[in-house]
């Protein structure tokens, strides 16, 4: 009798998305493109995770939905062994040939987590996922899939858009159609995720949530910070 191996798990993509994403690739590391909320809130996504786990050299980290590379390179900057993965192939090579400009070495890989997850359980020392779990038709499948990519100790963190009246005049009529920081379509509303709906799903998942943190914009002076206010924008992170 032949065995064969288990099969890799179905893409948990949504083709559109990844399409959206492709079509804007050659401009993720332009910070006047429409890419620039992603490089001015960099820096406090990168403070947030120092401040959770402490220095970063040495660290394996897994940036999940990586896109161009903004945060994988931030961190491997800082002395991490960085993968990114994302499903846009374009993204991805947009990552590779930055990489080869800044010198900053990060293995990107086009594979779903859930794949990852079977190849490489524990691996990791920290798994971030940014701005993505609202883009994708199933974010426990994808939570899951981090849970079991992070060693025993290790940080989780998920950045996301809470689901409530506010959030959709911020994200979507302010920030799409009124202040047009982002592209028209960047977001559908039904995939915003409550902070309670996101801590009990990684609590099922084996990842206590840790801490939680807002992060607000200021349109007159167009600065980005934390806060305590979750009700738009927020991160969480979480510790297996």
């Amino acid at each position: 009798m032949t065995l064969t191996p288990p099969s890799a798990p179905p893409a948990n993509a949504d083709q559109a998305e990844l399409e959206k994403f492709s079509a804007l690739a050659a401009r993720w590391w332009d910070p006047d493109s429409e890419f620039k909320p992603l490089h001015a809130i960099n820096p406090l996504r990168l403070d947030w995770i120092r401040q959770a786990v402490g220095s970063l050299t040495g660290k394996r980290i897994l940036d999940v939905g990586c896109g161009g590379g903004i945060l994988s390179e931030s961190m491997a900057a800082e002395g991490a062994e960085v993968t990114g993965i994302d499903l846009a192939e374009k993204s991805l090579k947009v990552a590779r040939l930055h990489g080869l400009e800044s010198g900053i070495k990060v293995e990107y890989r086009a594979v779903p987590v859930e794949q990852l997850a079977q190849e490489q359980p524990g691996r990791y020392d920290i798994v971030t996922c940014m701005e993505m779990l609202e883009h994708v038709p199933d974010a426990a499948s994808v939570i899951r899939a981090c849970a079991t990519l992070v060693q025993p100790g290790g940080w989780v963190f998920f950045s996301t858009l809470n689901r409530n009246p506010k959030s959709f005049l911020f994200a979507i009529v302010g920030a799409e159609y009124l202040l047009r920081l982002l592209p028209r379509g960047t977001h559908s509303y039904e995939n915003f995720i409550k902070p309670s709906e996101l801590a009990a799903s990684a609590r099922a998942a084996e990842l206590q949530p840790v801490k939680i943190a807002g992060m607000t914009y200021n349109p007159l002076t167009q600065v980005y910070a934390l806060s305590a206010d979750a009700s738009v924008n927020y991160l969480m992170a979480t510790r297996k």
